[in-house]
């Protein structure tokens, strides 16, 4: 038994990448392999037409304007997202 209904499958799922710094982006190889890796599990789960938002990559989450954050809260908020995914869901609740 799935939690993920026709009604989730009809809009389009977004993974939202991000890390705080840019030496991160450059270094931190086994996470970007990991959230790579999240692009294949969403179509397991059902999805073809996968979004990735990746404008936050080394961008702090303290007081740093994160344009990837506010696209994607734009998207949910008119409805049009099915589910979002990401690695560290406490990334997506730091909103400046």
């Amino acid at each position: 038994m799935s939690k993920i209904t026709a009604e989730h499958l009809c809009r389009s799922p977004i993974i939202y990448i991000r890390q705080s710094t840019t030496y991160q982006v450059a270094n931190n190889l086994e996470s970007q392999r990991r959230q790579d890796g999240l692009t294949e599990r969403t179509r397991q789960l059902g999805w073809d037409d996968v979004q990735i938002v990746d404008d936050d990559l080394g961008r702090s989450g303290a007081g740093t304007a994160r344009p990837g954050f506010g696209k994607l809260w734009a998207a949910m908020c008119e409805g049009r997202v099915g589910a979002v995914i990401s690695l560290e869901a406490s990334r997506l609740a730091r909103w400046p």
